[in-house]
């Protein structure tokens, strides 16, 4: 959708800059995106998920190692890219 909206310069380059988007469309896609995000972890947690304790217990694969899957995944870089000399 194309609009007509008047945004804080300074405030969007900060948001470029932190990111590292490429275009002011790009930052305001993202910081929509990761507004949506956050409205939507405050909701579930607010909400649950209508399990109760044991539920939840039997609910998570006893294999399941979020440190492994951190081990595996490539990182996402934001912000400055570092300077080559």
């Amino acid at each position: 959708m194309k609009m007509t909206m008047y945004v804080d310069d300074a405030l969007l380059a900060r948001v470029m800059e932190a990111t590292g988007a490429t275009s002011k469309t790009k930052a305001i896609d993202l910081a929509l995106r990761e507004m949506d995000r956050k409205a939507r972890l405050v909701r579930l947690t607010a909400e649950g998920l209508g399990l109760g304790p044991d539920e939840l217990k039997d609910a998570i694969d006893p294999a399941y190692s979020l440190e492994e899957m951190r081990r595996r995944e490539t990182p996402i870089r934001y912000g400055r890219k570092p300077h080559s000399r």
